[in-house]
């Protein structure tokens, strides 16, 4: 999962081996880039840190794969994370655009998965066939727009995919509010701080690529690698705000009976 860095002008050595501007898998061909050299690791690794951390998502999804209690429904996304952190790891290691594709369309689908599973929980569908239809076009439009290539695939993915990112941090913040769901909500407080930190990780990484990946280091200081936090964060606050999700299920299906 990521978000782009805005590239310092000037070539950055490491104090391991200088960055490699082609490197193993060639010249990125990937839209976007982060803030963490090239190749400055691992020879055959583009981006050593962000590719390792994201195993942290495979690991968050196996887990939540694993856990029986869960609902069914929710379960599912968990296997869709596992297919993000597997696509993350490709394309960190690459930053090739066809592999850019098996991260960013894991995370699409995801995510428009998680906006049908909030909305529909109760035992009965709430808006009818027309809900998913409309989802199923919304996620083929962005599809098509994602595989667009330059400054408008970037915008396309951030844009679908951070409107609904947004629309279910506040259904499941609702859900947890509610009274019965009170034995989750520190699972929801804890997953929600996880999951807020990491978003700022990822903004300063964004927005202070040049302080955090060339004025420290400069000074003695390594590159704190806040997009592989992100990663790390991002995949403990999912797992603890899912954990929420599926006690309101699986609440609601017992409730009916």
């Amino acid at each position: 999962m990521h978000w782009p860095k805005i590239r310092p002008t000037a070539l950055v050595h490491s104090g391991l081996m200088p960055v490699d501007p082609v490197g193993f898998w060639g010249a990125p061909t990937a839209s976007i880039d982060w803030c963490e050299q090239n190749y400055a690791l691992l020879p055959w690794v583009c981006e050593a840190f962000n590719t390792v951390s994201s195993l942290a998502m495979v690991l968050a999804g196996a887990l939540g794969l694993s856990r029986q209690t869960f609902a069914r429904e929710v379960r599912v996304a968990f296997a869709l994370l596992v297919l993000v952190g597997l696509g993350s790891i490709a394309f960190h290691a690459t930053l090739r655009f066809e592999l850019q594709m098996l991260d960013e369309l894991p995370m699409l689908y995801l995510v428009t998965w998680l906006v049908w599973l909030l909305v529909e929980n109760g035992p009965e569908p709430r808006l009818g066939r027309w809900f998913p239809a409309v989802l199923l076009v919304y996620v083929l439009l962005a599809t098509g727009a994602t595989l667009q290539r330059g400054a408008a695939q970037f915008l396309a993915f951030h844009l679908s995919f951070g409107t609904l990112e947004i629309l279910c941090l506040g259904r499941v913040t609702w859900l947890a509010l509610q009274p019965e769901n009170a034995p989750v909500r520190r699972s929801f407080v804890l997953g929600l701080a996880a999951y807020a930190t990491g978003i700022a990780a990822w903004f300063v990484d964004l927005k202070a690529c040049t302080l955090v990946g060339v004025t420290l280091p400069a000074h003695g200081i390594p590159n704190p690698q806040l997009h592989a936090w992100w990663h790390v964060l991002v995949s403990i606050g999912f797992f603890l705000l899912l954990r929420v999700v599926s006690f309101d299920r699986v609440q609601a299906r017992l409730r009916q009976h």
